[in-house]
């Protein structure tokens, strides 16, 4: 592909992609108590178990202090909990609370009957069968540096 297409494939791809987070976020009725980062930072938490504010920073590529504004916003809804360090008492472990945990998976399940019921109603078989072949090359473009 020459530079126009490729940059017009881009376009078209980031533009599409947005919408449906879009979508999906206004589909969660749940997921409207927190943000995308809030959402993002409670998804590692719930994969990682338990992480350094630090790590979720540099995770989510925000400040320390974006992280700190993040973990009080969740830890008052009591989402996460915070348990110091027993290796060195300085550092503080952040971990999801069976609540944050049951909101999470809460959020996930809204919007995920949402997608499969809209892949359901507009999509024919040979589409979907698409959406899955595009899975990995999406999942690359996440994974790209």
């Amino acid at each position: 592909m020459d530079q126009n297409k490729d940059l017009l494939l881009a376009s078209d791809l980031r533009t599409i992609v947005t919408r449906l987070v879009k979508k999906l976020r206004k589909e969660s009725v749940t997921g409207k108590l927190v943000s995308l980062t809030e959402r993002s930072t409670m998804s590692l938490l719930y994969q990682y178990k338990q992480l350094l504010p630090s790590e979720l920073a540099s995770m989510e590529k925000v400040t320390n202090q974006s992280m700190s504004q993040i973990l009080s916003y969740l830890l008052e809804l009591g989402y996460i909990s915070r348990v110091s360090s027993k290796a060195d008492r300085r550092k503080v472990i952040i971990s999801l609370t069976p609540k944050g945990e049951e909101i999470l998976l809460k959020m996930r399940n809204e919007r995920d009957m949402w997608l499969a019921r809209a892949i359901r109603e507009t999509c024919s078989e040979q589409e979907e069968a698409l959406l899955k072949k595009v899975i990995d090359p999406l999942t690359k473009l996440v994974d790209f540096e």
